[in-house]
């Protein structure tokens, strides 16, 4: 019985949250056409016991847009850096949001802060795995992935990846997170709902932690 109201509170929940957008994408800039610049995508690989840990580096460098309704900015706003991480099979892991301010960098390891508390126990603490930014308006907490905002350019991200071990060592290399177009399917369910039943079904799992920096 029990199994079969959690059901039908996940289908409700479901429901209510599709009737609107929870991330607003629509956004235009003054200056080059951006069409998005605000989801951004990197993966990690072999977060292992024994290889080297990877990092992900976040900037807020600031730049002028406009909101539907709104003056430009001037670009020197808090933003957010709304995570998700996902593990290979699909499943979203973890997710949490970071304030990056101006100039700002912001510094997370992908063992300790991105991968250590999964949503289904550490046990199946994720070696391979996307993870995935948007990067939008400061919402509440300040910043809530699971929370309705703005998606917002233009932050910058970068990450190490920790390669395939050769010999007695594991090579490392880094590369800029990847510009990708959010769909509102993907913006909404996969990663707004889904982050949301972990907040509020996980019992503390599947919460990321942001780092140092800001």
């Amino acid at each position: 019985m029990k199994r079969h109201l959690l059901v039908i509170s996940l289908l409700t929940l479901g429901l209510a949250l599709s009737a609107a957008a929870q991330i607003n994408t629509s956004i235009t800039s003054t200056g080059d056409d951006v069409t998005q610049d605000f989801f951004k995508i990197n993966y990690f690989a072999n977060n292992v016991a024994g290889a080297p840990d990877a990092t992900v580096r976040i900037d807020n460098p600031g730049s002028p847009v406009v909101l539907p309704g709104d003056a430009p900015t001037t670009g020197d706003i808090n933003l957010c850096a709304m995570i998700y991480v996902f593990q290979d099979d699909q499943q979203l892991t973890e997710c949490c949001g970071c304030l990056v301010t101006p100039d700002g960098l912001r510094t997370l390891s992908v063992s300790k802060d991105l991968t250590n508390n999964p949503l289904t126990g550490i046990s199946t603490k994720p070696a391979d795995g996307v993870i995935k930014i948007v990067s939008g308006t400061v919402n509440d907490e300040p910043c809530n992935p699971a929370a309705p905002f703005q998606a917002l350019p233009t932050i910058r991200a970068w990450a190490s990846h920790v390669q395939n071990k050769v010999g007695t060592a594991y090579p490392i290399t880094e590369t800029a997170f990847t510009n990708a177009t959010l769909s509102g399917q993907e913006a909404d369910f996969n990663l707004f709902e889904q982050c949301l039943f972990a907040q509020r079904l996980g019992s503390g799992k599947g919460i990321c932690t942001c780092g140092t920096g800001d």
